[in-house]
């Protein structure tokens, strides 16, 4: 028995491009293939974007937080600044300025 007959090699070299071209096909078309890779990576930086949205968020939250347990003068200037809370006692001053009338022009 000697070596395969010539006839064997094309039907090999076929077979292997066509397993290729499926394997491309695959690649380029299939489930987890390169679209789907690239939508995930896109909904990854969105995500990520978000998350750090949210972090700032949490941290300014977590400031107001600490504030709040511990000054309780923060408290009273929330109080006033959001709620307009004034102590036993306070008389509370509304200013408002008025618009600066109009002059007439000066005839020539």
């Amino acid at each position: 028995m000697g070596a395969p007959s010539r006839s064997l090699f094309p039907w090999l070299a076929l077979a292997l491009l066509v397993l290729i071209a499926a394997l491309q096909l695959k690649l380029w078309t299939g489930t987890g293939g390169v679209p789907d890779v690239s939508r995930l990576r896109a909904r990854i930086e969105s995500q990520r974007a978000e998350s750090d949205e949210l972090r700032k968020r949490n941290a300014s939250l977590e400031a107001d937080v600490r504030d709040l347990k511990q000054a309780r003068e923060a408290v009273e200037e929330r109080a006033r600044a959001e709620l307009g809370m004034v102590k036993p006692g306070e008389t509370f001053y509304q200013v408002i300025e008025s618009a600066p009338a109009e002059t007439p022009p000066e005839p020539e």
